[in-house]
């Protein structure tokens, strides 16, 4: 329909270049500088392009400046210290995003906006979440590189000839996209929808209607941005859209999942972030509401993002190799450096978590039952000649015997909310630290192997003794809870017991900060932001939308038809409404409690409270469910 440019990739980025673009695409009205802060906030501003035509090298070396309040860096951009540069990223590729109901007069095609990734930076050090990943990256880079190319022993473990050298190290990362779409202003029976979920009845089955035409629209629009979609599919929550008389569906209630191809970490971050922007514009513009939310429905199954994790290496040869792949890919599952990265993640997963899990919604979701991880245990495969997949662990190793370059590790902790920079960024320096272990033992992959499936209690030279690492079991069905808390660790129940991690002097935050990429300012400033947002989230909207749903608990029974069992019920609903809600003159409520230690900034208080009332949330749904359903009528 229209001849537009959707992508300048990074070998255009000079100002020659960019100019001719720009003048031969008047449509693009206006460039933006997007930035990610410490709470995985992006920025989105709109500058006339005639502003960055005007000085072309100014302002890719300059950027734009905020004072602060755009961005949220606590600790760092302070109230009488706010100024923060936007500076442009010419690395990676940059894309037009087009408004579709706004023309450009003079060509009649749709007004486009040119995203460029930035960094931010105050006083001129990178503060922002994409300079951690970048820097996670280039350490990793160039602590691979010299090992690689002065180790015998590691040159040894990828087979690098005598006469090779290394060229370079890609760091690649891709992630599976979940999300829920739904009619506005209309709701589906949550029980019907568990049902459905039980019965596996809407998974990879076939769309229709306006969501059939808005997926299809949204992985061609990701081709167009150069994305590389793969797939696009409902994934295994939601109902059967309701067909009016005209044609019309109504009440859609489905779950879908979109994939394309991985990239270098840092690029893949950011198509991340496109992604969601183009889903949901995509979506909206055939009536359909999209959420990314980690857990929108309670009971039913939450929104994940995988992520995929590996790194390759390119010889001057022109050979390239995939760090963890075993020279015999039937005959091992990994090398060394393959078992020494996984062990690190999952050594070190105490303070990879805080920025994996990070909001009280992502809690909701890593519960047993929903097929999301809970443990930190870890998952290769039954046999190295036949690749399996635990869905039931925290991070496995996905493999293809024919092909050695696709041997990565998929960690199915995040969701489509947590911040891919900072997670991403965490789990490359918990890897390095595995390597850097295997670097210094020179071990076998066997002998890896072999500590990688300790047993619980069982000495290791870099693993903890009192834990195990490994199941090829369903680790929910294998194990009780108990069992699992003793052998796998006791996981956190809130953002405030996950942020905890960073202040216990076991070593691990110091994983963090090797080659100051998250340097203390950094730590420092993403614990007050997520504190700040937990307090927040808790106090005014988890706590008012418990208060809401219990103002609808009502008593439904009369005298002629109430039988014992629903006064039993009913004074048992009432019971556990007055303990989460109700205050009298000698005792604060739950929720006044959890709401009195925020005030005072107790939070190991709030955090236990909270606890204490999600417990008696869970019971009171349950309980209600039962006394309802055990009426003939609904008063």
């Amino acid at each position: 329909m229209y001849n537009l440019l959707h992508v300048i990739p990074k070998d255009k980025h000079d100002a020659v270049s960019l100019k001719g673009l720009l003048e031969d695409n008047p449509q693009i009205k206006f460039v933006s500088l997007m930035a990610v802060d410490l709470g995985n906030n992006s920025t989105d501003e709109k500058i006339p392009i005639s502003v960055m035509l005007s000085d072309i090298d100014g302002f890719l070396k300059n950027g734009a400046q905020t004072d602060g309040s755009s961005v949220y860096l606590p600790k760092i951009a302070e109230i009488n210290n706010a100024k923060v540069d936007l500076i442009p990223d010419l690395n990676v590729k940059w894309i037009v995003d087009y408004n579709m109901a706004h023309k450009d007069p003079e060509s009649q095609r749709p007004v486009g906006t040119l995203v460029i990734p930035a960094y931010l930076y105050h006083d001129g050090i990178p503060v922002c979440s994409r300079s951690v990943l970048k820097r996670s990256t280039d350490f990793f880079k160039e602590t691979l590189k010299n090992a690689l190319n002065t180790n015998a022993y590691a040159r040894d473990v990828l087979g690098i000839r005598t006469d090779e050298m290394i060229d370079e190290v890609y760091m690649t990362m891709a992630t599976e996209l979940e999300f829920w779409v739904k009619t506005p202003n209309q709701k589906s029976d949550y029980e019907k929808l568990s049902a459905s979920q039980t019965l596996k009845e809407q998974y990879w089955k076939r769309t229709v209607g306006p969501v059939r035409t808005a997926l299809e629209q949204a992985l061609i629009s990701l081709d167009r941005l150069g994305f590389e979609a793969e797939m696009g599919h409902k994934e295994v929550g939601g109902v059967p859209a309701q067909l009016g008389g005209e044609g019309q569906f109504s009440h859609i209630m489905e779950q879908l999942e979109i994939d394309w191809k991985y990239d270098e970490a840092l690029q893949s971050a950011d198509h991340e972030l496109f992604a969601r922007e183009v889903i949901q514009e995509v979506f909206f513009r055939h009536g359909l509401k999209v959420t990314f939310r980690a857990k929108p429905i309670e009971g039913v199954a939450g929104n994940g993002e995988h992520h995929h994790l590996g790194i390759a290496v390119r010889l001057n040869s022109g050979r390239r190799l995939n760090l963890f792949a075993p020279k015999d890919m039937k005959a091992s599952y990994m090398n060394a450096f393959g078992w020494g990265a996984l062990m690190g993640v999952l050594k070190n997963y105490e303070v990879v978590n805080p920025f994996v899990t990070s909001s009280n919604d992502a809690f909701n979701r890593l519960k047993p039952g929903f097929e999301a991880p809970v443990c930190t245990v870890a998952s290769v495969g039954h046999t190295p000649e036949m690749p399996a997949r635990n869905r039931t662990v925290l991070i496995g190793l996905v493999r293809d015997t024919e092909n050695p370059l696709a041997t990565r590790f998929e960690l199915r902790a995040p969701n489509p909310l947590s911040n891919t920079y900072l997670l991403g960024a965490a789990a490359y320096q918990a890897m390095l630290d595995g390597i850097l272990y295997v670097l210094k033992s020179e071990s076998t992959a066997a002998n890896l192997e072999k500590e990688m499936s300790k047993a619980y209690g069982e000495e290791a030279g870099y693993l903890e003794k009192n834990r195990a690492y490994r199941s090829e079991e369903d680790v929910f069905e294998h194990y009780d809870a108990e069992e699992r808390n003793k052998l796998f660790g006791v996981p956190p129940r809130t953002v405030w017991e996950n942020l905890c991690a960073f202040g216990r002097a076991n070593g691990k935050l110091a994983v963090l900060k090797r080659g100051e990429v998250f340097p203390a300012a950094i730590i420092d400033s993403y614990q007050a932001t997520i504190l700040s947002q937990w307090v927040s989230e808790l106090s005014n909207r988890v706590i008012p939308s418990n208060e809401d749903l219990i103002r609808r608990y009502v008593k439904l029974h009369d005298i002629e038809e109430i039988t014992d069992l629903d006064v039993v019920n009913w004074e048992k609903i009432r019971s556990l409404r007055n303990e989460l809600m109700k205050n009298s003159l000698a005792e604060s409520a739950l929720f006044s409690r959890i709401k009195q230690a925020m005030e005072v900034a107790d939070y190991e208080t709030a955090s236990a409270l909270q606890v204490e009332m999600m417990s008696k949330m869970t019971q009171l749904k349950a309980l209600y469910q039962e006394y309802r359903h055990n009426l003939f009528t609904e008063a």
